[in-house]
């Protein structure tokens, strides 16, 4: 497994290190090739990480950002991920950045699919890195335990970089990379706050079960490294 782990003694030190990390791949993204490719998580873990983003002195114009997954509905509803990011990382000079929503109105999550997928092409790939959150539950994106078709989003050997996922006990539906976007990356963050969910962490990492904790299925790879950043 390629997961490294770092302790911090509050979730802001947390959040100002990995935004440090992450403003670093960027950077070095930028003077290798020019362009660079962020995909992010919404919900309200990463509000703190993303102010402290939003300052980095970076080239933020040739910056493509999207989102890990997205709740159906429309983007300027509270719940909208796209909305979040918006409010709280696309400001100052990162508004600069180049913003690919994964919501596009269609109907469903899986009536835009194709479209979305076609999207995403415009962000440079491999991704430079993809910043991760993990529920009480071990769902990462929307990839969510019991959801139908979770095998096949799980699947490291699918085609398919998106997969409408309809929660089992989560409000509204959602659109969500696959594993096989995700893991279409350079590096992996993972924040995680609370000893509930490092209980759930230690033990996704002892089971190595997707199907039960879809978390698993990121931190049980060792073909793409994953940092971990563990606070209270």
């Amino acid at each position: 497994m390629a997961v490294q782990e770092r302790q911090f003694s509050s979730p802001s030190e947390a959040a100002a290190a990995l935004a440090d990390a992450v403003s670093a791949s960027l950077a070095t993204a930028l003077a290798a090739r020019e362009r660079a490719s962020l995909v992010v998580s919404g919900g309200r873990s990463p509000i703190g990480f993303f102010q402290c983003l939003c300052d980095a002195e970076l080239d933020w114009s040739q910056v493509w950002i999207t989102l890990a997954d997205e709740r159906w509905v429309p983007d300027d509803h509270p719940d909208s991920n796209a909305a979040l990011l918006r409010q709280h990382l696309l400001q100052g000079a990162a508004a600069a950045a180049h913003f690919v929503p994964l919501w596009n109105g269609a109907a469903t999550p899986a009536a835009a699919i194709a479209e979305r997928t076609a999207a995403l092409a415009q962000l440079p790939q491999p991704f430079d890195s993809v910043v991760l959150g993990m529920g009480e539950d071990g769902h990462t994106a929307s990839l969510f335990p019991g959801a139908p078709g979770l095998a096949a989003a799980l699947d490291p050997a699918g085609t398919a970089l998106l997969a409408a996922i309809d929660p089992p006990a989560a409000p509204h539906p959602r659109l969500s990379l696959t594993l096989k976007a995700l893991l279409g990356c350079r590096h992996i963050h993972l924040p995680l706050a609370g000893a509930s969910k490092r209980a759930v962490y230690a033990r996704a990492l002892a089971q190595c079960d997707p199907l039960q904790l879809p978390i698993s299925a990121v931190l049980c790879q060792s073909g793409v490294p994953v940092t971990v950043y563990l606070a209270p």
